[in-house]
């Protein structure tokens, strides 16, 4: 499973389950704004920045177990 950082790659705002983050293909994780600066291309390696699935309730919780 994929795990969730804690806060985001450039802005250092702390990251949540069943927010919005964008990754690029090495897990480099950003938020909406700095995703929109980046015109979505990551700028540590160059990757498309995609939206990360946000996890259900159920889904975090069985992943704690």
């Amino acid at each position: 499973m994929q795990e969730m950082k804690s806060e985001y790659e450039r802005c250092n705002a702390v990251t949540d389950a069943t927010g919005t983050a964008f990754i690029c293909s090495y897990e480099c994780t950003f938020c909406q704004n700095c995703t929109d600066a980046f015109e979505a291309v990551c700028p540590n390696c160059s990757g498309e920045l995609v939206r990360l699935p946000t996890r259900v309730a159920k889904a975090t919780e069985s992943a704690k177990s």
